[in-house]
């Protein structure tokens, strides 16, 4: 009975400690630092045209067209990007910041508010980040602020792995043309 209690006991903290580590995994993803390319629209708005993760700082390149159709570029440091990300913020709690107003699918916001839709949980902490993409407004303004191949890359990775999740004993939860084995096989 002794090695029965100590296997599920260690069994039980197996599994525990797998979570953690896959908690502690995603918390770090989340809270990537990023390097961004910002670029101006037409419409006098910015959206995310490259973003790409990074192990120093965050930092951004915003390019903007001057009147005679000259694009110019300048960088952009955590500090910046940070204060502006805070600015924007405070709008939010107040309720007047673009990144949750319905705008109709309209292209792109303002600079403080694309830095803050696209990168709220490395510059504000995950808290933050993830209370902003709870809010609907927020989450379909920051998709249309962010044109990146890594964001759509990313996206397209989270509902794979969604669309393909297998049950204990090897059944499918949802439809999926992917396969992978479960438990059993399967």
């Amino acid at each position: 009975m002794k090695h029965i209690t100590n296997s599920l006991f260690l069994g039980s903290t197996g599994l525990l400690m797998m979570s953690v580590l896959t908690g502690c995994e995603s918390h770090q993803e989340q809270a990537k630092n990023k390097f961004l390319v910002i670029q101006q629209q037409p419409n006098g708005k910015y959206i995310v045209v490259e973003e790409m993760p990074t192990d120093g700082p965050s930092r951004a390149i915003i390019r903007e067209t001057d009147a005679d159709g000259h694009v110019t570029e300048r960088f952009m440091n955590e500090a910046e990007m940070k204060k502006l990300a805070e600015q924007e913020y405070q709008k939010v709690e107040n309720g007047t910041s673009e990144t949750i107003q319905n705008n109709g699918g309209s292209e792109g916001m303002g600079l403080a508010g694309t830095i803050l839709a696209v990168a709220a949980g490395s510059l504000m902490g995950n808290m933050i980040g993830n209370a902003l993409m709870n809010n609907k407004n927020f989450s379909r303004n920051s998709s249309a602020s962010n044109r990146s191949a890594y964001s759509r890359s990313a996206a397209g990775k989270s509902s794979a792995k969604s669309s393909s999740k297998k049950s204990f004993f090897g059944g499918n939860s949802k439809k999926s043309t992917r396969s992978s084995g479960g438990f059993f096989g399967g």
